[in-house]
């Protein structure tokens, strides 16, 4: 008997094109991997324009980051949330990294679910420690290299 996967609905938005950035197949075996339990998920790929707008209005910090989590539901049955990754400094820091697109794209938004089921890296050393290898566990799963090597 197969296993059956817990209900997802994903929304996948590309206002900045979808050049150079997963398709929906890709991004769905991203969150599959990454997200045990019922979920209802938007991930919005942006332009640095509408990144550094959000980083902004939400962290007070005037610029464009890679991924950004807006959780919106944490109960023990189901995860609402959506995730905004922009895609010009997901690509640059993947070039500075001598990291594939994919990999890091798959590791942010493996990062960014994390994040919307309560894990942070940012309270203490423990909780960064945890998150990091939660991280490293999934891409394994998903056949991509440790990121932070």
């Amino acid at each position: 008997m197969a296993t059956r996967l817990p209900a997802l609905s994903l929304s996948v938005q590309y206002p900045a094109g979808k050049a150079n950035a997963p398709d929906r197949p890709t991004v769905r075996r991203y969150v599959r991997a990454a997200c045990p339990m019922p979920a209802e998920i938007a991930i919005r790929f942006v332009a640095e324009t509408e990144g550094r707008a959000l980083n902004a209005d939400y962290r007070g910090k005037d610029y464009a980051t890679n991924v950004l989590s807006f959780p919106y539901v944490q109960e023990p049955e189901q995860l609402v949330g959506d995730l905004v990754l922009c895609t010009a400094v997901a690509l640059r820091e993947a070039a500075e990294q001598g990291k594939t697109a994919e990999a890091h794209f798959a590791h942010l938004i493996v990062h960014g679910l994390l994040h919307l089921q309560g894990m942070d890296h940012e309270t203490g050393k423990r909780e960064a420690a945890r998150m990091e290898a939660r991280e490293r566990d999934i891409l394994h799963s998903l056949g991509y290299p440790d990121p932070y090597q």
